[in-house]
């Protein structure tokens, strides 16, 4: 069988790389097995193929497609179509229906006898794909969780343990914090948290329980609840994962930590706190590392009047481009789609990071490290020295970093960079507050894009509605004249948990720094006078492109509301 001893694999990478040394493949074959899957995974492990080249070769060798299934959409029908128990024992996992054919994938597609049973399980005609076994096991760990399997994981540690876990010292908890249990319950939260898509988890201890909520589409959702005995053991499992100091109760912690996606990993950031109650624990879902798909610019859905001046002033020779909105609105990812848009091999491009999100190949990623103090402005003046191009530094948050990436700018470097501020035209002004001289902004600033994430409208259960003219007279000027147009919302159904939103849409605002605008921040002028004349320039603020979106069917005149302030916008 392929999945034993592949030989067309190993005659296919010969050809395609044959400068790599005989010895190490020999070794390789002699420990996985000659052209094993084993062998495969172990190539991409110790960095002799990139995923992309060893997955193509192995496709191309078995002549069927592979597909990712931690990125492919992999629908709840399919799922329900192959139960939880053989998908585990076969590995294979149920990805879409199409036209009464579902497609499934598993490591040995040429395996004839399992697509035969599975077409007997499932009473489809199936159509195979390959994955990586170790992707496989990673979706079923994440596409078959559930609130039900993590709730018993649960129960079953507190009624077994209850009694012991209230005597627990800390050294104790060290050692449970190791065993099978815990690490089950930890891991099965974490899947379950990215098959639910979210951003945060939530750690509550509450009088008499602990909560678990997960912040959805942006907003908090209760998804569990468990006895408090078992808080702390849990919290200690997630310390001890992050490196943090689980004698400590008293005062926060951060950090961070990683656990196995695959052939890559997913990275969460951690912080947590004493409260009357206990301590709570925030952990905030990051980007898959090593992540194959990039977001580029024409599919984050950007407004035409905002894409095309933004993509113009992206190959600008020199200046500060600044993404500006609060924690969590997807600054990174447009900054990140922002450099893939200028990214040629001709152009150094160096990013300062924390954490580095998503890798990048072609450009050097450096991610700060406050344990032994390096900083931001330490790797900025380091990175200067290195002939860049173009910066990227991920957050401006004092004023030696502002300065110096202020006086990189206006000593010919393209600098991007983030501020948290509500609007655009904030970004100019807190400039100015952190200390760094008008006469220094007003040249180097070139653009401000302000962005915010909004819940987009479940496909699934969307319909029509027309909403009143007294509720369109909070947006329009003239809501009679629109009064007649479709508004549309999500009545809820079991794809988006009958919360009527499923997944997020963008919207923006951006302020093109023209020589007027450069004289009134010479001059130190206030945040009125420089938003009256970025309008007389062009300038939309973020509710009127929220509200086209709302017009276009993407989201909600509700959801306008909460995630943006009043302004007139028509």
């Amino acid at each position: 069988m392929p999945v034993n001893n592949n030989q067309t694999f190993l005659e296919l990478l010969k050809k395609a790389k044959p400068f790599i040394p005989a010895n190490d493949i020999k070794k390789l074959e002699q420990r996985y097995g000659s052209g094993s899957l084993a062998m495969l995974e172990a190539l991409i492990a110790e960095g002799i193929l990139t995923h992309t080249e060893a997955t193509n070769l192995w496709s191309d060798s078995i002549r069927v497609a592979y597909v990712d299934p931690l990125s492919s959409v992999v629908t709840r029908e399919s799922l329900d179509l192959i139960p939880a128990a053989i998908a585990r024992k076969a590995q294979v996992i149920g990805l879409y229906v199409i036209t009464d054919v579902l497609t499934v994938a598993l490591s040995d597609p040429t395996n004839q006898s399992l697509l035969n049973r599975l077409e007997g399980i499932t009473g489809m005609k199936v159509s195979p794909v390959f994955s990586l076994p170790s992707e496989i096991k990673a979706a079923i760990d994440i596409d078959y969780s559930s609130d039900q399997d993590v709730g018993s994981i649960i129960r079953e540690l507190s009624d077994t343990s209850q009694s012991l876990l209230q005597e627990f010292s800390d050294l104790d908890f060290q050692a449970l914090s190791e065993t099978k249990s815990l690490i089950k319950i930890v891991d099965a939260l974490f899947y379950f948290a990215m098959r639910e898509r979210a951003s945060d988890i939530h750690i509550e201890p509450q009088p008499t329980e602990s909560v678990v909520r997960f912040r959805i589409d942006g907003r908090l959702r209760k998804m569990l609840k468990f006895s408090k005995t078992i808080h702390r053991a849990i919290l200690c499992r997630i310390k001890v994962m992050s490196d943090m100091n689980i004698a400590e109760s008293r005062f926060p912690q951060d950090g961070r930590m990683s656990m196995p996606l695959g052939p890559r990993q997913a990275d969460f950031r951690v912080s947590i706190i004493p409260s009357i109650e206990g301590e709570k624990a925030v952990i905030r879902i990051l980007a898959s590392t090593g992540r194959s798909e990039m977001m580029t610019l024409d599919k984050m859905l950007i407004s035409q009047t905002v894409i095309h001046p933004f993509k113009r002033i992206l190959h600008s020779p020199s200046g500060i481009i600044f993404v500006t909105g609060p924690t969590g609105s997807g600054k990174s990812t447009t900054l990140y789609a922002s450099l893939h848009e200028i990214a040629k091999p001709d152009i150094n491009i160096s990013t300062i990071e924390d954490p580095v999100e998503i890798r990048m190949d072609g450009i050097t990623q450096s991610q700060v490290n406050n344990h032994i103090d390096l900083k931001f402005s330490m790797l900025l003046r380091a990175m200067l020295r290195q002939d860049p191009d173009v910066i990227l530094v991920g957050e401006i948050r004092d004023l030696e970093t502002a300065k110096i990436a202020t006086e990189a700018a206006l000593t010919g470097h393209l600098v991007f960079a983030t501020l948290h501020t509500n609007n655009a035209i904030q970004a100019v002004v807190r400039l100015v507050e952190i200390g760094i001289e008008p006469y220094m902004v007003a040249p180097s600033v070139q653009a401000v894009l302000g962005q915010r994430l909004m819940a987009r409208i479940c496909e699934r259960c969307k319909e029509v509605y027309y909403p009143s003219s007294e509720e369109l007279s909070k947006y329009f000027h003239d809501a009679v004249g629109i009064s007649d147009i479709p508004f549309y919302l999500g009545k809820g159904c079991r794809a988006c948990r009958q919360s009527g939103y499923h997944g997020r849409v963008a919207i923006h605002e951006l302020v093109m720094i023209t020589e007027p605008m450069r004289s009134l921040i010479s001059q130190n002028a206030g945040q009125g006078d420089l938003t009256r004349m970025a309008k007389a320039s062009g300038y939309r603020p973020l509710r009127y492109d929220a509200l086209k979106k709302a017009l276009l069917g993407l989201t909600t005149i509700e959801e306008v509301e909460r995630s943006t302030s009043f302004e007139w916008s028509a």
